[in-house]
Formats: structure tokens, sequence, C-alpha cells
């Protein structure tokens, strides 16, 4: 894809997390995709494509309002896209979840190859895991 292209469908991809979209999620993934999930948290770590349909759904269904993102800045080079973003939700806990991210996609055959997520951890440990911390 031209780098436009690939622009356009990281856009699209954000735009169905927001949304909740769970199959547009998983079909923008490369049979051999991985998401690299930075940092110390119970939910870090790389997941291939099998966790990944397991594990993005319930990341979603923990906003039952959606967890919205808004793409503050991207940049894209050769098969490369980052994106700044902000997602905003409320969690199952009743408590406001507000991140900051960076993500750097990889593009191979126009899907998801690869992508790294970057975001404050320590509110990840505080919101999403409920205050626990791997062992």
């Amino acid at each position: 894809m031209s780098i436009e292209k690939n622009k356009l469908f990281v856009t699209a991809f954000i735009n169905a997390m927001s949304e909740g979209n769970t199959e547009a999620i998983i079909n923008a993934y490369h049979p051999e995709g991985r998401v690299e999930t930075m940092g110390n948290t119970l939910i870090s770590g790389s997941r291939g494509l099998d966790e990944i349909k397991s594990f993005a759904p319930a990341v979603l269904e923990a906003f039952p309002a959606k967890l919205s993102f808004n793409i503050n800045h991207i940049t894209a080079e050769e098969n490369r896209v980052a994106v700044e973003a902000e997602s905003n939700g409320i969690h199952v806990s009743g408590k406001h979840y507000n991140n900051q991210y960076h993500f750097l996609f990889e593009i191979k055959d126009e899907k998801i190859y690869r992508l790294k997520e970057y975001m404050d951890t320590e509110l990840v440990t505080d919101i999403l895991c409920g205050g626990q911390r791997p062992g």
C-alpha cells in the first residue's frame, strides 16, 4: 500500500477500536500479525493472532459505553505508521479512563503485521488491572 493508504488503513483501525468493532479489529491483522503492549502490567506482552482474537474483545468489553480514541498526530514512512492518540471511556469499575498512547504499526500485505503500543502503564495498572501487578 502507499503511505497515504497505510495512514487511512490505520485510521480505520483506530476508528474500529472506538466503535468496539472486534471483527474489524481482528480482520485488520495479518495471519502472522502480533501486538506488543509495552511495560510491566498484567496486559503487557506480545500476542499473536489467536491471542488477539480472545484478548481484544475482553479489553473492549471492560468499557460498556465504549472506549473512544482520538488521533492527535499520524506520521507514515514506507510500511510504518506512527500514531499519537488519546483514549476516553468509563471502565466497568466506574472509573474514568483517559490514557495517552503512541502506536507504531508495521503493515504487510495490507494488514497489521506488528503493532507496538506504548501508554501510561501506571494508569493501566490502576484501572484496567484493578491495582494488581505481575508477580
